[in-house]
């Protein structure tokens, strides 16, 4: 039965019980062998750590041109990222090229990987969705109204979630 798989589908591979020495390849320069024991030296030790990992931050734009709106992201390189939101650099997201120039309206920053990120970023637009819009009073502009709606979506989600290691700042 096996054999009829991977006649059927190729790119099925049969493991091989009983590898042969031929197989392995034998590093001949002592140097970049990497000690296997638990009692390595610390010089060793050192170079196997682990790099820190990127920071990532999640953040809010917003457009200065009619209709005036808002866009949520996540990056590690804010400052690089809003250059291809204002076409200065190759890159952005296509929903962004409209409402060019963009301005930085809150930046929030302390996420340690990706996934973090992602979920924050996408419980507060789920939030910013879900949660009604008030009217407009006459002495409010749109880009405030459009801000306070993104604030009170970003206290709901900082209501949800543990945000205790992360800083919010508000630029606008």
């Amino acid at each position: 039965m096996t054999r009829l798989l991977s006649r059927t589908f190729p790119s099925v591979k049969l493991r091989d019980t009983n590898p042969k020495a031929s197989d392995f390849k034998i590093l001949k320069n002592p140097k970049t062998q990497v000690p296997i024991s638990s009692s390595s030296s610390q010089e060793s030790q050192e170079n196997l750590k682990i790099p820190n990992p990127k920071s990532w931050s999640v953040y809010l734009i917003l457009s200065t041109n009619e209709p005036i709106k808002t866009y949520v992201g996540i990056t590690t390189d804010f400052a690089r990222r809003l250059k291809q939101h204002n076409g200065e650099i190759r890159g952005g997201a296509k929903a962004s090229s409209s409402g060019r120039p963009w301005l930085c309206a809150c930046i929030i920053t302390g996420f340690t990987c990706l996934s973090q990120a992602a979920s924050f970023e996408s419980k507060w637009k789920l939030f910013s969705r879900k949660l009604p819009r008030r009217k407009k009073d006459e002495e409010m502009s749109q880009s405030d109204a459009l801000l306070q709606h993104r604030r009170r979506a970003l206290d709901k989600v900082e209501e949800s979630l543990d945000c205790s290691h992360l800083e919010t700042n508000w630029k606008i």
